[in-house]
């Protein structure tokens, strides 16, 4: 097992530099020039004298190979420049609002675990009767409704419509209730369908056959030889949710007012503030690699012959 989790953090180095390297191409390969974009959130008249001072000082003059070099290297110090909106540091700003939105997301992932779980097993309980339709019907609409558009139906239903909920802001727990739902519909939907497959499959193996001619209980044989197996899937499923859960808090705190990274992303995507955006789209890759290696730990427990195949494999 040590050797699985050390070669698994082994990889994160080259993932994390290819991760970068995406990151700054693209931002400075756009049609936007950021020496412009910089004098315009300054307020700063684009004179040609202008453009070129500010091209010297942001070390836009420079091939693109030393600046990614230099960004990398401030980079790995932990220096990611100055915010051309604010003119204040990137990373405190990103690390004062980060905890607002891991608390969203964090609520958002037990939400979806919390009551897929419970969904998927009772559909599978109740193959092709009410329940299992009922638990489909559902998830078919998860999978197909945009997130931001249900936040904009939670808010018309519940705040304004019935006047229950508070629309904006972050407060006591009615204000987490919306957001995260809204956040974690998509995720529990899927992950109800993929127990609810899963559980169905392992139901009928062998070992479960085996398990109930030897007696054991209806309850003992799902607990232990069913739902342990077709936990698997779900593992997995959750490092991809994750990614996604974090990812639709750009648009989802935005909708509602909630103080977190995403929605001091987005101002920084409408205002091209490239230091914010290079930073926080770094940060997002970190945490949804650290979380996939923590799925891919949790898993290789869960199933020895994923350390077997590594150590085969070696």
């Amino acid at each position: 097992m040590v050797s699985f989790v050390l070669k698994r953090l082994a990889l994160l180095v080259p993932m994390l530099l290819g991760a970068s390297l995406v990151i700054f191409l693209m931002l400075r390969l756009g049609p936007s020039d950021p020496a412009m974009d910089y004098l315009r959130l300054s307020r700063i008249p684009p004179t040609v004298q202008a453009l070129a001072e500010t091209r010297q000082r942001l070390g836009l003059d420079q091939p693109l190979a030393v600046q990614y070099g230099v960004w990398l290297n401030k980079a790995l110090h932990l220096d990611f420049g100055v915010s051309y909106a604010t003119g204040r540091p990137v990373l405190p700003d990103l690390l004062h609002y980060l905890p607002a939105t891991l608390h969203l997301a964090g609520v958002a992932l037990a939400l979806t675990l919390g009551l897929s779980i419970p969904l998927g097993m009772w559909a599978a309980r109740r193959r092709d009767a009410l329940p299992d339709q009922i638990v489909r019907g559902v998830a078919f609409l998860g999978v197909s409704m945009p997130n931001f558009w249900l936040g904009f139906l939670l808010v018309l239903v519940f705040s304004v419509e019935l006047g229950w909920l508070p629309a904006m802001g972050r407060g006591g727990a009615e204000h987490m209730i919306m957001p995260a739902v809204a956040i974690a519909f998509m995720s529990l939907s899927i992950n109800a369908r993929l127990l609810r497959a899963s559980m169905l499959e392992v139901s009928g193996q062998r070992h479960v056959y085996y398990a109930r001619l030897r007696g054991l209980s209806a309850a003992k044989v799902e607990r232990a030889h069913i739902l342990r197996n077709a936990l698997l899937p779900i593992i997995t499923a959750t490092g991809m949710h994750v990614g996604e859960l974090i990812g639709g808090t750009l648009v989802i705190e935005s909708i509602f007012g909630w103080p977190g990274v995403g929605r001091f992303a987005v101002s920084a995507i409408f205002n091209r503030d490239y230091p914010v955006i290079q930073c926080f789209t770094l940060l997002m890759v970190l945490i949804f690699v650290l979380c996939n290696l923590i799925v891919d730990i949790v898993y290789a427990w869960a199933d020895p012959r994923i350390r077997l195949a590594a150590e085969g494999a070696q």
